[in-house]
């Protein structure tokens, strides 16, 4: 955009001299964090000062280019005119500039105890005993291991993309869009979306489950005691869970607080428990103590009923899905770049070795098989002696069959039960509120037709009602299947996927060597973000190939669509930057090669003067190279010579080598 002067009114690199005619300093860009909504903040950048020099401008007149400090009080108001959106993001100032609220920290109310929350789920009191019987201590820790070194790596790479500029809201969505494009973040924040709801279906599931086998021991049915009882259940719990949502986040962050204290006795009834003289019940339940020998017999795999270490695996890793709840956040942060990857690190550290923690503790102190009548036998070796009901699989208790069997060495067993009620609660709240808010970004920047009204936000939070109602229905569609593992399995390929996006993003971004990629967090690989890339969707295929094709399938229609219809968007991906690189490349690889007949190819300079005036010129030339050449239109502007300041712009420039 041009004054009435001529000016263009942004100002790029600037030398400014003084006048004395020595030369200054030089005035880099604003950062990429200092821009906002196509405009310099200039609270954060302040513009050089220019003093007098004389220009020319387009060959005809003089300008005194001091006149561009008229323009040092309206910086904030220049525009770029570079984006087709209405900011910077592609979403209005007015749908997300909310007043007065000045974001969660780190610790508390952000992102390491809402990680936590969200990985302490369903699966720490009712599946470790179950993971510890069906896979042995060896296996179970490497069940566990690799889902750290999963997350691990996805929690490397999104710290890198989180520490490259500002974060705003959207959470894994934003990440991946801003990096690889609107086709790649369109696509996966859908999926994500999806994973993060259906998570929220997995753990009412989950509690349901508990509730209803705790009730059937008072011989309280509902309708039959079986899946329609879970089914039951489940929706009230989420529809309660939506509600607590609906009076507001804060509200919601003092229950989490309360949901974080209550895990916390829990985990400590249990491993106290676990120390005391056992009762007799315990003992004809499998309980044995620490005892080395049932730590032995507990070591390897014991897989039954068509079980592997996959299907623990595809159990487990839902729980460490988690590590987003902080990121899908990052709008309600106060310093999203330093939380998500301290809060995140950290999370992942505390809730790997408490998992840990429970299955070694479990696997050392019971045995695998138990009628509920009799106490474990030994040979004379002292190996365990399976009961005849290990032969058709029909044992009630023991690791590999009772999942309340940490309620059982637990120093009060209604701690237990609060607990699995108080992680199932947490995990399935932080999903039901940051889902939601991943959609809203996603509908906010306008990528599918139709959603835009779900970006809507209401309160000074910018609370997204809409789609918390969409979020509890799709929730509780799901919540009919009934059926926990089924349920764990769909949507680990999910997230699966979107983890093997954001590995890609920050690879790609790493390799495609832009100026722009520039993170605070230095604690990332380029080939470990591949790698964690290509081990997601490894895991994906093993797991269930006809899931991951599925997958892959709705990722490429979405994408496709994205691609077709959202083609002007431009958000300065990793993309972009790849294909400037690799177009330059090119060319410098062309320049050095020998020419030769088979591959020659017209290159032709057209001396076109006017384009508008020539246009028959142009549409000849075109007709000789068809869009498969290189065709150059060429424009002489005589201008008149002005040889003192010729030889004064030559001096200028001679002072700065």
């Amino acid at each position: 955009m041009l004054d009435k002067n001529g000016f263009k009114k942004c100002i790029p690199h600037c030398l400014s001299r003084n006048k004395n005619n020595t030369a200054n300093q030089i005035h880099p860009l604003p950062s990429s964090a200092h821009i906002e909504n196509g405009s310099i903040n200039s609270e954060h950048f302040t513009p050089p000062l220019v003093i007098e020099n004389n220009i020319i401008h387009y060959g005809k007149e003089q300008r005194n280019i001091s006149e561009l400090i008229n323009y040092a009080e309206d910086f904030n108001k220049i525009d770029l005119e570079t984006n087709t959106t209405n900011s910077v993001d592609g979403r209005s100032s007015e749908e997300f500039n909310v007043k007065g609220f000045e974001g969660f920290g780190w610790i508390t109310t952000g992102v390491l105890i809402r990680c936590i929350l969200c990985i302490f789920g369903a699966t720490l009191f009712l599946r470790m005993s179950w993971i510890a019987g069906q896979s042995g201590i060896v296996f179970g820790f490497g069940v566990i291991l690799l889902s750290c070194i999963v997350v691990l790596l996805t929690a490397i790479s999104m710290s890198a993309i989180a520490t490259n500029g500002e974060i705003k809201n959207g959470g894994c969505y934003y990440l991946v869009s801003r990096s690889l494009g609107p086709e790649y973040g369109g696509a996966i924040g859908l999926i994500f979306y999806i994973a993060n709801t259906i998570n929220a279906s997995m753990n009412c599931v989950g509690l349901a489950e508990a509730l209803r086998d705790i009730l059937k021991e008072y011989d309280f049915y509902l309708i039959d005691g079986g899946i329609n009882d879970i089914r039951i259940y489940a929706i009230v719990v989420c529809l309660i869970l939506q509600l607590i949502i609906f009076i507001g986040t804060e509200f919601e962050n003092k229950t989490q607080l309360l949901l974080m204290v209550t895990i916390v006795i829990s985990i400590f009834s249990h491993s106290v428990g676990t120390f005391l003289p056992l009762s007799k019940e315990q003992i004809q339940k499998g309980v044995t103590g620490y005892s080395l020998r049932t730590f032995y017999d507990n070591l390897y795999p014991d897989y039954r009923n068509d079980i592997s270490f996959i299907s623990t695996f595809g159990v487990y890793f839902p729980a460490m899905t988690g590590i987003m709840g902080g990121a899908n956040m990052s709008g309600d942060l106060k310093d999203p770049s330093k939380s998500i990857p301290k809060g995140t690190m950290w999370a992942i550290a505390i809730t790997t070795f408490t998992y840990a923690w429970a299955m070694i503790t479990t696997a050392a102190t019971a045995v695998r098989d138990s009628t509920g009548f009799d106490a474990p036998e030994y040979d004379e070796f002292g190996h365990f002696i399976p009961p005849l009901c290990r032969l058709n699989n029909t044992c009630p208790y023991g690791l590999a069959n009772d999942m309340q069997l940490m309620k059982l060495q637990s120093i009060w067993p209604p701690l237990i039960i609060v607990g699995i009620f108080a992680t199932t609660l947490s995990s399935a709240s932080g999903c039901l509120i940051g889902a939601p808010r991943v959609f809203q970004a996603l509908c906010a920047d306008k990528l599918y037709p139709g959603i835009s009204y779900f970006a809507k936000g209401q309160g000074k939070n910018n609370d997204p009602f809409r789609a918390y109602i969409l979020t509890w229905t799709i929730a509780s569609a799901v919540i009919l299947i009934g059926d926990l593992n089924v349920i764990a399995e769909v949507i680990t390929n999910f997230f699966l996927a979107a983890f093997a996006l954001t590995n890609f993003a920050c690879f790609d971004a790493t390799s495609a060597k832009s100026p722009g990629f520039r993170p605070g967090f230095k604690y990332y690989n380029s080939w470990l973000s591949l790698l964690g890339s290509v081990l997601c969707v490894t895991i994906m295929f093993v797991l269930s190939w006809i899931i991951s094709l599925a997958t892959f399938i709705i990722f490429a229609l979405l994408f496709l669509f994205i691609k077709h219809n959202k083609s002007h968007i431009n958000w300065g991906t990793s993309t972009e930057a790849n294909r400037y690189r690799k177009a330059l490349s090119g060319l410098i690889k062309v320049s050095r090669q020998t020419a030769h007949v088979k591959t020659y190819r017209p290159q032709l300079l057209v001396l076109t003067g006017n384009l508008i005036a020539r246009q028959a010129l142009v549409d000849f030339s075109n007709s000789i190279t068809k869009g498969t050449n290189l065709l150059v239109c060429g424009h002489v502007i005589p201008a008149f010579k002005n040889r003192l300041l010729t030889a004064k712009s030559n001096n200028f420039l001679v002072s700065f080598e």
